[in-house]
């Protein structure tokens, strides 16, 4: 089933390439089926890349998704057009105040890790939002740094900064294998990393949440609130076969002293193509997201989510 989507969204065209099923609003109007209601929260630079690998993953399933894209108030992005963000985004403002409540919402990464949150410029208006979900979001997916923002703020969660890049291909290991947001994953399952800063187990283990996978070089990785209504990935399963290759080059023509990412080139050689091992893992689990965390929980009448 399609992700519906607005009309004219650049990942249209993108992703209409590999067959992948989106519906434009124009059409999805004359569908009699009510859509799960997704809110993505998009803070990386590159919006249109990160909209098109969401889109991607959410479309993988026989449900119909209504993608809406969100943007932090106050917050001008320095990456992408002007007339991108006002075609295609509403402002977290907007929504907070608005009577709409979602299915689910998508809380991407941002590359502010070694910024204390509290200095982040958006943080106020972040933690609104937070506090906003609580009671108008039934299940939220919080992603690399956004991982670390949602675990700070509900659960006062400390990020740990690394002395190096954490970057490339990761083995997961699986810690709850019972667990429907991990069924059809191999164990271990690769997983992309690209992060200065980890989540340590003694950290989120006392406090009742549940590490579902990682690995002693990754911290938990996979992270579950008690009620499963909140779940936290500190790496990039949508991540694209060339994202990390596009990061490397770019750090390295930044002028930064950055290893290349482990595990990833053919010999771990820049000069050889990457290897791309995660992709089915992507696909199972935002499905699995979908249809166990999110589809068959959330309830019927949006207006009961609290």
């Amino acid at each position: 089933m399609p992700v519906n989507v607005p009309d004219g969204l650049p990942a249209i065209d993108i992703l209409s390439k590999e067959s992948v099923f989106l519906m434009t609003e124009e059409r999805a109007q004359h569908q009699d089926i009510r859509p799960l209601e997704i809110a993505i929260l998009n803070l990386m630079p590159t919006k249109i890349a990160t909209e098109t690998q969401l889109l991607r993953l959410l479309s993988n399933t026989p449900l119909q998704v209504q993608a809406s894209l969100v943007s932090m108030a106050g917050h001008q992005s320095k990456n992408t057009a002007t007339s991108h963000m006002d075609a295609f985004y509403v402002d977290s403002r907007e929504i907070r105040e608005s009577s709409r409540r979602f299915d689910g919402l998508i809380v991407t990464g941002a590359p502010i890790e070694t910024l204390p949150f509290e200095e982040v410029s958006y943080w106020d208006e972040l933690v609104a939002l937070f506090e906003w979900s609580r009671k108008h979001v039934y299940q939220s997916l919080f992603i690399c740094w956004g991982a670390n923002a949602g675990l700070w703020h509900f659960y006062g969660v400390k990020k740990h900064l690394l002395t190096k890049k954490l970057s490339g291909i990761y083995p997961m290991d699986i810690y709850e294998p019972n667990d429907q947001l991990l069924l059809g994953l191999d164990d271990p399952f690769f997983m992309p990393q690209s992060r200065y800063a980890t989540v340590l187990p003694e950290d989120v283990e006392p406090l009742g949440l549940t590490i579902l996978a990682g690995s002693p070089e990754a911290g938990a990785v996979i992270t579950a609130s008690p009620n499963r209504r909140q779940v936290f990935v500190t790496g990039h399963l949508e991540y694209e076969g060339d994202t990390l290759d596009k990061e490397y080059k770019r750090d390295i023509k930044a002028g930064l002293d950055i290893a290349p990412p482990l595990n990833y080139y053919l010999g771990d050689d820049p000069s050889q193509k990457p290897l791309v091992r995660w992709r089915t893992y992507g696909h199972q689990f935002f499905a699995n997201w979908l249809n166990y965390y999110v589809y068959q929980e959330t309830p019927y009448r949006l207006e009961e989510i609290g």
